[in-house]
């Protein structure tokens, strides 16, 4: 990973430095906050237990109800799980992790915080494990996905559980009610021509659902796409903060201007959930976001299932613009029980575990998106047959060391792949949302993010 190595191989001596601790102390905010949640959480591990931090998302929730009969029956090994909250997991992993306490064996990380961690030597590589488990099958993981947690000194770090990208969602009979075409892969212009004509389609329906929560992963993800497509970027390769330029004004304007003409009610205040729920219960026409929402928009019970028409995410200048990203299980390096820390791993990003979901809690809940196997699965492509080959193609596009149309001194797609955009991203974030809010314009939003970004660049010039 070529661009990986620039960012994070060849930093200054005092960011040198400065990352470690810079980690550390966002950890140590949350800890209060995670200390008292879940089970196993206050004792380390040893001989045949391991402890588990993880997100509290309902796939992680099923992989904990499914753990003690099939995992621990078939090893022996008891796993102790603590299950938090997004924003408190990544404070209480960064703690445990950077102070190398060993309290956790295996924790959920994602393709943004892998390249940093092996950086600083807080995560086993799991080469060697790989390389022995051969019913674990690497070659079966997508491609684009064991890149993104590969390092930059070449080895493997992390085994996704669940993958995904980012498309376009819409209501297929509203389309056809309003004669409406969606093109297969649409530009952010006929994106935005569809959304006014199928504002008010319905009693209070609006044209489109975008993001304008703010948080460096909310508004900011699908802000930052449209950004790459539409020639913008964060820093230029050789660390100028780009956010007045013209490229990122066009992109920001656009974005906030569609949300404020044809997007959702209360807007500033809608993220991913606020969203899913939008197009659920047919108060928007499309929505853009990630893949992963297909299976609740198909699900049994969903009112809109078979309603949803899915594509390619909208583009400008580019060929493709999805993100992408995946919650993955990481392994402490200073975890005492690593070999059944792999173990465990082995099973819970496994075909066989996926197979297990399929059966016993239906093919729609499968945590997919990370192995080419599943999307050659007959049942699975029966049950997701609406988003399935969509969604592969997606995460098969994306591009996180080259997403834009300029080379850029730091991966990602959705974020740039050093420790500060968490604060970075989010005090831009705050920003747009108040621009959707209409409390500022973009300029002055941008001018402000343009100095807050000033300041993480002097690190790195």
């Amino acid at each position: 990973m070529s661009v990986q190595n620039r960012s994070l191989a060849v930093p200054r001596s005092r960011r040198r430095r400065a990352v470690g601790a810079r980690v550390a102390a966002a950890g140590a905010a949350g800890a209060l906050l995670a200390a008292c949640s879940g089970a196993g959480g206050s004792a380390s591990s040893g001989g045949d237990t391991i402890n588990v931090l993880m997100v509290n998302n309902p796939q992680m929730v099923e992989l904990q109800k499914l753990t003690a009969a099939h995992f621990t029956k078939d090893t022996g090994i008891e796993v102790n799980f603590t299950v938090l909250p997004e924003n408190d997991v990544r404070d209480k992993i960064s703690q445990d992790f950077s102070n190398q306490a060993g309290q956790y064996d295996v924790a959920t990380i994602s393709n943004f915080e892998v390249p940093i961690y092996a950086k600083n030597n807080w995560l086993h590589s799991l080469d060697d494990y790989v390389a022995k488990d051969t019913a674990f099958d690497q070659k079966d993981v997508l491609a684009p996905l064991t890149k993104s947690l590969t390092a930059a000194d070449g080895k493997l770090y992390a085994e996704p559980f669940y993958g995904e990208s980012s498309f376009l969602m819409y209501r297929k009979d509203v389309f056809a009610e309003k004669g409406l075409t969606m093109p297969e892969r649409p530009t952010w212009q006929q994106v935005a021509d569809l959304a006014a004509k199928a504002d008010g389609a319905k009693p209070g329906m609006k044209g489109i659902c975008l993001r304008g929560l703010p948080g460096w992963g909310e508004v900011m993800a699908p802000l930052t796409t449209v950004v790459n497509t539409m020639g913008g970027t964060w820093f230029t390769k050789d660390w100028k903060p780009q956010l007045t330029s013209p490229e990122f004004k066009k992109a920001t304007s656009f974005y906030v201007n569609l949300v404020r003409e044809h997007g959702e009610a209360g807007a500033p205040q809608a993220g991913y959930a606020e969203c899913l729920n939008n197009l659920t219960q047919s108060k928007t026409a499309m929505w853009y976001d990630a893949t992963a929402a297909a299976g609740s928009l198909e699900a049994k019970d969903s009112p809109v299932k078979g309603k949803i028409g899915y594509v390619q995410a909208p583009v400008d200048r580019t060929e493709s613009s999805g993100w992408l990203y995946t919650w993955a299980w990481g392994i402490q390096k200073a975890s005492k029980n690593s070999d059944n820390a792999w173990k465990f791993i082995s099973w819970a990003s496994s075909q066989k575990y996926e197979e297990l979901v399929g059966e016993q809690i239906g093919w729609a809940n499968v945590p997919a998106g990370k192995r080419a196997s599943t999307y050659q699965n007959p049942a699975y492509k029966k049950e997701a047959a609406a988003f399935s080959d969509v969604t592969l193609k997606a995460i098969e596009s994306a591009r996180p060391e080259a997403p834009g149309v300029q080379e850029r001194p730091a991966p990602g797609i959705q974020f740039v792949g050093i420790p500060e955009f968490t604060d970075l991203g989010t005090k831009v974030s705050q920003e747009i949302s108040a621009a959707i809010a209409g409390r500022q314009s973009v300029d002055e939003a941008l001018e402000k993010s343009q100095a807050f970004a000033e300041k993480v660049a002097e690190e790195y010039r």
